[in-house]
């Protein structure tokens, strides 16, 4: 089958088109012929440095396509199911492949109104997005939500989940991006490069920040007292729960997990027409080294797709 590998570290153009095995299901698993992958920034990271898995040969988390076959003992999906998940992360998964194995919960069915190319944008961000809201910020009807790079993979999704959860949403993005956020369920947005957040808005219970740098700290003092924010960006920002606690507040840095009851919810909204994803840019499979030119330059709206199967 094709696949995309490297054969070492660095920029997109590492990225080739190999012939590998086809993989066989386990004990557990299925094998998925795979429609679409998203692209996500957590595999331009594995594809430069090789990440938390040493020497990644193979990308991919996101997947939407077909069960092939199933592995010994599943009872939850069946040879022709049109599934999407995230399989093992942060382990490698390799869905920027023709098939891939899974284990069968970390899929789940993908909804009618989803094409392959939609459903493969959902899950790393959107699992991003639901762990921070939900399970880790508790995000009730009322409160005052601040997302940073609303626009973005995460972003994006992040308005709208904390939107069907009942939330004032606010967002930062430059300001040609203001209508389409708008549109996505957005109360109040604030353009960066004009404007500094901290002062032009009203505190907030909860803010997700997946950029990182200065915007943990700043973010800290738009908190009303007992709030929390969650940064995604990166593990060092640990640091942030010590500086929160003396001021009443609360600050996580959250890595996205595998999450079968998560990936219903997702389905869920997305079934009731409360989740859809922005497709910035879909490409072949063959172009996976374009694709990942377009990730780093962190100008998207929305989530890059690579196609697979037709």
């Amino acid at each position: 089958m094709r696949a995309i590998g490297q054969d070492g570290f660095g920029g997109p153009e590492v990225l080739k088109v190999v012939e590998v095995e086809r993989p066989e299901p386990g004990p557990a698993e299925v094998l998925v012929r795979v429609h679409a992958a998203g692209v996500n920034p957590t595999d331009s990271w594995h594809r430069a440095s090789g990440g938390l898995a040493g020497a990644v040969i193979r990308l991919g988390w996101d997947v939407s396509g077909v069960v092939e076959a199933v592995g010994l003992g599943v009872t939850t999906l069946a040879p022709g199911d049109e599934v999407f998940g995230m399989p093992r992360h942060p382990l490698p998964a390799g869905t920027y492949a023709e098939y891939v194995t899974s284990p069968a919960r970390h899929l789940v069915r993908k909804p009618a109104g989803l094409t392959h190319v939609q459903a493969a944008a959902l899950p790393l961000a959107a699992l991003t997005a639901w762990q921070a809201l939900v399970d880790t910020a508790g995000v009730r009807p009322g409160q005052r939500v601040l997302i940073h790079a609303a626009a973005g993979g995460v972003g994006h999704l992040a308005v709208q989940i904390a939107k069907a959860r009942g939330a004032h949403v606010i967002g930062t993005a430059r300001a040609a991006k203001h209508d389409f956020l708008r549109g996505l369920g957005a109360d109040e947005l604030v353009d960066y490069t004009e404007a500094d957040f901290e002062t032009a808005i009203e505190p907030v219970d909860v803010v997700v920040d997946a950029i990182g740098g200065d915007y943990g700290p700043r973010s800290l003092r738009t908190l009303r007292p007992g709030g929390i924010l969650v940064a995604l960006a990166s593990p060092a920002e640990t640091y942030l729960a010590d500086e929160a606690r003396p001021l009443g507040l609360r600050a996580a840095f959250m890595a996205v997990e595998a999450d079968h009851a998560g990936m219903k919810e997702i389905a869920a909204l997305a079934e009731a027409g409360l989740l859809r994803p922005e497709i910035d840019t879909a490409l072949p499979l063959e172009r996976a080294a374009k694709a990942h030119e377009l990730a780093d330059g962190r100008r998207t709206t929305g989530k890059i797709v690579l196609t697979v199967t037709d």
